[in-house]
């Protein structure tokens, strides 16, 4: 029997032990496995509670059952809910009657979400949407995923598709009727026309997006600077908890810490790097090497100094962060002044890394564009328009491959045309029982 054949059965809640666990078992065999641990299926859609038993009759659980027929499931198949006490040893001995039935084995990860595609309940936009809802961590990734798995860049695109198509369906006509006057030229204005317009929307989405679709990694900001200047104080200041070691011995920070901020729905991950100095060290050599090398990637650098030292940062966006201001002196202009012991300026330092990140992600509350992806095939999609255009003069053959390679590129945005090669790569990152 082929894998997709198969029922499929997964702990789709959180790890045990949990007050209850959710079970769910999907494919052709759902109900027998349903009869089997229950007696009898529930109605369709509605709760009921039985007393599970495996197959040599011993019980496992006081459980409630539901009974999902397909194809209207969130699958395309039948599929069969389990809700159980979170224990171990009742989850262990659930899946283990689940597996003795014929023709039933564990999902692999992503495979119930890759089974609503593969039967047409979402596209892959709407997949990846979910996927990114799994792993948001901020109110503003939560926003966006919700968005995408609602269908927002999935419906446009399909819109984009359609009248592609009818675009291409004009011109082709025109080409059948070459020798008939004025046919031509009646069909390829309109053509023209709504070719020129798709191609100004695309292009203004793309243009819009700014660094949306970084929001599902976030922004990296790394706190620099030479040794026993407060760098490991303002991080943990900024992570408002002790995430790093605070000593007044320079090098004690060897190598990169990394701790995850929310800030104000923006996903920022702040990097403390080791004292950049020249040392005999060879630890310390590479906790430098590292320093320099995470400063050089990140999206922002704050480099710290202290009293009147003088400010030598290389690269990239860099702010001056005058540290000990409490001790005399203050940040001169274009400089934040702080005391990362006491807090003074730390506020302020936040706000502006709200801003800076805000600006950093544009207009995320409307964007399209979610990830790389996305973005290069919509990229394809608006220069095979663009090309088609240029092409009309030329010939309408031309211009008619043009728009199938656009329609093309959209089809495998959507994940309705040849894209067996980046599936394993998406839903191989999905949480198993997903």
């Amino acid at each position: 029997m082929h894998p997709r054949d198969q029922t499929i059965f997964a702990l789709s809640s959180g790890r045990p032990p949990s007050a209850i666990a959710l079970v769910r078992v999907s494919g052709p065999q759902a109900g027998l496995v349903l009869r089997t641990l229950a007696g009898k299926l529930p109605a369709p859609r509605q709760a009921g509670r039985r007393l599970l038993r495996d197959g040599a009759g011993q019980p496992i659980d006081d459980a409630v059952v539901l009974w999902f027929p397909g194809p209207g499931t969130a699958t395309g198949e039948d599929v069969a809910e389990f809700h159980v006490h979170g224990g171990r040893a009742v989850l262990a001995a659930l899946l283990a009657a689940i597996s003795v039935i014929p023709n039933t084995r564990a999902a692999d990860p992503g495979e119930f979400t890759r089974r609503a595609f593969e039967n047409g309940k979402l596209d892959l936009t709407e997949a990846e949407g979910l996927d990114d809802l799994i792993h948001a961590d901020t109110d503003r990734q939560h926003r966006q995923a919700l968005r995408q798995l609602q269908g927002l860049l999935g419906n446009r695109a399909r819109d984009w598709r359609e009248r592609i198509i009818e675009a291409s369906a004009l011109i082709e006509a025109g080409i059948d009727f070459s020798d008939e006057g004025d046919v031509p030229a009646e069909l390829m204005a309109p053509a023209v026309k709504a070719i020129k317009a798709l191609h100004d929307e695309i292009a203004k989405v793309l243009a819009a997006q700014g660094h949306s679709e970084r929001l599902r990694d976030g922004l990296v900001v790394a706190i620099a600077g030479e040794p026993n200047v407060g760098k490991s104080t303002l991080m943990n200041q900024l992570a408002r908890r002790e995430v790093a070691i605070v000593s007044p011995h320079a090098g004690t920070t060897r190598d990169v810490i990394e701790v995850q901020l929310d800030l104000d729905g923006y996903p920022v991950t702040v990097i403390d790097t080791a004292g950049i100095r020249e040392t005999d060290d060879p630890v310390e050599q590479e906790g430098v090497r590292r320093a320099r090398a995470r400063a050089d990637d990140a999206d922002l650098v704050l480099w710290l100094v202290e009293g009147e030292r003088a400010v030598d940062p290389s690269g990239g966006q860099v702010w001056i962060v005058r540290n000990k201001i409490d001790l005399g002196g203050a940040g001169s202009s274009g400089e934040f002044g702080i005391s990362a012991s006491r807090g003074d300026g730390i506020p302020e330092l936040v706000e502006a890394l709200v801003r800076f990140a805000a600006n950093f992600f544009g207009a995320t509350e409307g964007a399209l564009v979610t990830r790389a992806r996305q973005r290069e095939l919509l990229g394809r999609a608006s220069d095979s328009l663009r090309r088609s255009l240029d092409l009309v003069e030329e010939g309408e053959e031309l211009a008619a491959e043009e728009l199938r390679a656009a329609a093309y590129a959209l089809g495998r945005l959507l994940g309705r045309v040849d894209v067996e090669d980046v599936l394993g790569a998406i839903f191989q990152k999905f949480c198993i029982g997903k």
